[in-house]
């Protein structure tokens, strides 16, 4: 017998009983209207239930609902394709890290962002303008090929971005050219960014800095710059006016010192080596923190001039036997693929510690930085103990707060903005 209640626990049975020897019951005169269906009786055992009174009847029976008619089948529906999940796109991503530093990043330096964008606009327009198409193929990569050997990248440093580049490509499942032209600014970033790391001051005491490059490459100029830098530091700078080949150097390197409010140590018509000399006692003795040596301007193939600046750093070394502590190297940006022959030149006879890339703004070559990175990069896996290569300093205008430190992202994110 099934129950669809809780079971209960059964008390003790009558006596048995024969129901049949019972007088039948009289009828009621009207049967009263059952408040809620009979519970089914209980019977016990050894009684034939089948001889029972039956029930009194309710007034109405309950009617039978009539069945619902069967639900048609729904037909089986045809398996939809959910599009594939939307590939990452680090463009954007390199996008919303630049906004957010941009955001972060404090006055002085948003406004220097904004010149480096400006400055590198001739460079970066016509990389830029590759990322214009709707498809990435071949063809697009044969433009970037196109537009990166036009920007001075050079042969190998173009070679090597094209590679990565594709690498990055396959691995984001990038689908977008817009896409593309971010991994190609992260591509750029990670080349360069061995070549980012700060000046050091203090380490000894004056720190050394010898100042070398071509004539017209931007070295007083970059020096009053750099002075200018050191000075908000509270540190004590010396200038030594070194140039005593060019006419009016000393009264430029003069202006820049007065515009510091630094000294300057210079001899009118005086051996380069002796006034570095000086400079370095000097310094010394007046407890500075850094001295500058401002050299004269040497193209590479002058040999017997390139002899008079290791003339100059060994005079150093008497001086202050542990200077130079940095040898830097000024480059006019201008001059693209030359400004790597400058530099493997003057390391050669100089071993240069850093760069300062100068006229940026003025150039459609500023390209050569990838090849410099990348050839700084062959110079440290043939000379695991020289000095690593790195870029102090990039210019992008006249202006004193036109020279700022170099910052890898940054000038990758200005190239293809």
């Amino acid at each position: 017998m099934f129950s669809f209640f809780k079971r209960k626990k059964s008390p003790e049975p009558p006596p048995a009983v024969d129901l049949r020897t019972l007088p039948p019951a009289p009828a009621p005169a009207v049967a009263p209207a059952p408040t809620a269906p009979a519970p089914q009786a209980w019977a016990p055992p050894g009684v034939d239930i089948r001889t029972l009174r039956p029930a009194a009847a309710p007034a109405e029976p309950p009617r039978a609902m009539p069945a619902a008619p069967p639900v048609p089948a729904m037909p089986a529906a045809a398996p939809v394709a959910m599009p594939p999940p939307p590939a990452p796109a680090p463009a954007v991503h390199a996008d919303l890290r630049g906004a957010m530093a941009a955001v972060s990043a404090p006055p002085e330096r948003a406004e220097w962002l904004g010149k480096l964008r400006t400055g590198l606009r001739k460079t970066g327009s016509n990389i830029a303008q590759v990322f214009s198409t709707a498809r990435i193929d071949d063809a697009l990569y044969e433009e970037l090929e196109s537009a990166l050997l036009m920007a001075d990248t050079g042969v190998k440093a173009t070679q090597w971005l094209l590679d990565d580049l594709k690498r990055r490509v396959k691995e984001a499942r990038a689908t977008e050219p817009t896409a593309v032209k971010g991994l190609l600014a992260d591509a750029i970033a990670a080349l360069l960014a061995p070549l980012e790391r700060p000046l050091v001051i203090g380490e000894a005491t004056p720190t050394v800095m010898m100042v070398v490059g071509v004539n017209g490459a931007g070295k007083t100029t970059s020096i009053g710059k750099l002075t200018r830098h050191l000075a908000d530091e509270d540190q004590k700078v010396l200038l030594a006016a070194a140039d005593t080949f060019r006419a009016a150097a000393r009264e430029q390197l003069t202006v820049w010192a007065g515009r510091n409010r630094v000294e300057v140590v210079s001899q009118e018509g005086g051996d380069p080596a002796a006034v570095t000399f000086d400079a370095v006692v000097a310094g010394k003795a007046r407890a500075c923190d850094v001295v500058i040596a401002d050299t004269a301007g040497r193209l590479p193939t002058q040999l017997h001039l390139m002899e008079e600046l290791k003339k100059i750093k060994r005079v150093i070394t008497k001086a202050q036997p542990d200077a130079p502590h940095e040898v830097l190297l000024v480059v006019d940006g201008n001059t693209g693929q030359n400004a790597l022959a400058q530099v493997k030149a003057f390391d050669d006879a100089l071993q240069v510690s850093g760069l300062i890339i100068t006229k940026l703004d003025g150039t459609a070559k500023g390209g050569v930085l990838a090849a410099i990175a990348l050839w700084a990069r062959e110079r440290s896996a043939k000379q695991p103990g020289l000095r690593p290569l790195v870029v102090y300093f990039i210019g992008v205008g006249e202006q004193l707060a036109d020279l700022e430190t170099f910052n890898a992202r940054e000038f990758a994110r200005a190239l293809l903005d």
